[in-house]
């Protein structure tokens, strides 16, 4: 155990996580030069073109230190994008140290202080890295002092180093060897494991990658998993390279995989602990976490011949991500589809997109929305995270909605655009304090449903790019929500129903109304398209009919006989209004929902 360094690498998202990682494998030589390529360790299209991680991921690298002592570093790779914050917390719980990376040129960041927060909860030794000296805007003197002011971290013991070309690779390594602690444990006790994450092998089934805490594991024990109740026998572990590299045990301190036959990643739980069905641990190992989704949208198919293959994909897709929740839902504008669980607007767009891409389906989102809870008349309280299930307003006593405490670190030049933004998204108790002469922390309460849409744009945009923006949800708080619904021709669509705060309500209405009477075709009658609460109208736009142009036989003579025709023309756009209905195509659907900005 000596010989072992367990570490993750933490950081803002876009400071250079993966190019570092990659450098190391290439230093250990965890990779011939012919196999390389950029983000090695991401293995999805979706993660390479956006240059992001969405998946942590873990290697074993042999490193000879100068010391002439051979080491196993076990690295993983974290993800930066706040949505994703569970995936480092169960990185973080399977090691002993972290690498914290700080862009030079950029200094520390909302995200970066997030991490360092997750990464002191687990008692981790820090090394802070600066990366990036080799830009030409790269201030390494002033991120020094960021990271004393900002993060109370030695400002002395920060590396220095360039991941893109390899410069101060050989310190961090060194670093890593020198600074960080190496893993503790009993042989002799009873097998704890903690399961950080899971893959789904097609052919072998779910691999679950696990750190051993205590004791050993071997080929052809019997597993209990601890927080299920389930047993398995082991049928092949080992090491993770960049292929599999089966083993004969796993010891204290090791990070491997284990295949024990499992068929969904939904029979286990993540951040369950492993442990021996005839000597079993007398508890689980703390910390675990369930991810919860804060972000709720219903999905359909566009032909609803599709549905039993979205059944399928998502099923599929489930094995890989245990954080993506869905349960059956349905429309009677748009059909059979799902009501989806999501961590965070990041995350529904991947997962949309590697629905698209990977099972070649064409999809309709619902707008986003949040789980509210809605206190009754009676007593009761009911949780809610679609408009469908919305209770008459007659039977409530109070609504509540959840808010989060929204960190925003921005250079000082931008406070006043900030403040106003926040203000106009409800933003409560905003405080602001200077962490350095021009670098500010401003810190906010609000709704998270005022976050959902267009807030991170918004926040780069007013900065120039240079604001960055972290969350928690702290609690749910009173608050007067109304539900919104849109009449066609005096028909509700179901599918373009959404809660809303009554002071935003007006404004979300118009833009839908807008929306549609722009992408709805015109009939023979004037079509009336509404945003209403309960039965209060508070947005219409209109329609216009087709009109053919009954006086033009007319050339001459009395205007009563013009007015006869045009009155017995209205009589009949009466009528076909009574009868017509109106057909609103899956494009006006996409238009509406896909340029709602949060109005």
């Amino acid at each position: 155990m000596e010989h072992i360094r367990n570490f993750c690498i933490i950081a803002h998202i876009d400071h250079g996580k993966s190019t570092l990682a990659d450098r190391l494998i290439q230093h250990c030589g965890g990779v011939e030069e012919r196999a390389f390529r950029d983000q090695i360790l991401d293995s999805m299209d979706i993660e390479r073109e956006r240059g992001i991680t969405i998946k942590s991921n873990t290697i074993t690298l042999p490193y000879t230190a100068k010391n002439g002592k051979t080491y196993e570093l076990n690295l993983i790779d974290t993800p930066g994008h706040v949505d994703f914050s569970h995936e480092v917390r169960r990185s973080l719980m399977s090691c002993e140290g972290a690498l914290l990376l700080v862009d030079a040129s950029q200094g520390v960041e909302a995200q970066t202080v997030a991490n360092l927060y997750l990464a002191l909860e687990y008692d981790l030794e820090i090394i802070p890295v600066i990366n990036k000296v080799d830009l030409p805007s790269a201030d390494p003197d002033r991120v020094r002092e960021e990271i004393d002011s900002d993060l109370g971290l030695d400002p002395f013991a920060a590396v220095l180093c360039s991941a893109k070309t390899g410069l101060g690779v050989d310190d961090v390594l060194e670093a890593i060897v020198e600074h960080l602690p190496p893993p503790k444990g009993d042989a002799n006790a009873p097998t704890q494991a903690l399961v950080f994450d899971a893959q789904y092998d097609i052919y072998r089934g779910v691999v679950m990658l696990c750190r051993v805490k205590e004791g050993f594991l071997r080929k052809g024990q019997e597993l209990l998993l601890m927080h299920t109740q389930k047993t398995y026998h082991i049928e092949e572990l080992g090491l993770l390279r960049l292929q599999r590299m089966p083993q004969k045990e796993l010891g204290p301190g090791s990070v491997g995989y284990v295949i024990c036959g499992v068929k969904s990643v939904r029979d286990i739980t993540i951040g369950d602990t492993l442990t021996l069905v005839d000597n079993p641990a007398p508890k689980p190992l703390p910390g675990y976490k369930e991810a919860k989704p804060v972000v709720f949208s219903s999905m359909y198919p566009m032909a609803s011949d599709d549905y039993g293959d979205l059944v399928k994909a998502l099923d599929k897709l489930a094995l890989n991500d245990a954080a993506l929740t869905y349960e059956k839902d349905s429309s009677a504008a748009l059909g059979f589809g799902f009501r989806c669980g999501f961590l965070g607007l990041l995350h529904l767009e991947v997962v949309q997109e590697r629905l698209e891409r990977e099972y070649d389906l064409s999809l309709l989102l619902s707008a986003p929305s949040v789980s509210y809870k809605v206190n009754l008349k009676t007593g009761e309280q009911v949780e809610i995270d679609n408009p469908m299930y919305f209770p008459d307003p007659t039977e409530i006593e109070s609504t509540e909605e959840p808010y989060i405490k929204a960190s925003i670190l921005i250079p000082e030049r931008y406070i006043g655009a900030m403040m106003e933004l926040c203000r106009e998204r409800r933003g409560e108790n905003t405080v602001f304090r200077y962490l350095t002469r021009e670098r500010v922390d401003l810190t906010s309460e609000m709704p998270l449903a005022e976050v959902l849409f267009d807030f991170y744009d918004r926040l780069k945009t007013l900065t120039q790019g240079y604001g960055s923006f972290d969350y928690e949800i702290t609690d749910y708080r009173i608050s007067d929500l109304v539900k919104v619904d849109i009449l066609v021709n005096g028909e509700p669509v179901d599918a373009l129903s959404q809660l809303a705060h009554r002071d935003r309500a007006r404004p979300r209405a118009l833009h839908y109304c807008e929306k549609l009477a722009e992408t709805i075709p015109k009939q023979q009658f004037k079509i009336a398209i509404q945003g209403v609460i309960g039965g209060k109208v508070i947005a219409r736009s209109t329609i216009n009919a087709f009109r053919k142009d009954v006086t033009a036989k007319c050339y001459g003579g009395d205007i009563t006989r013009k007015r006869k025709l045009i009155e017995k023309q209205k009589e009949g756009k009466k009528r076909m209004k009574m009868v017509g209905a109106v057909e609103i195509p899956q494009t006006a659907f996409i238009a509406v929902l896909k340029s709602d900005s949060g109005k």
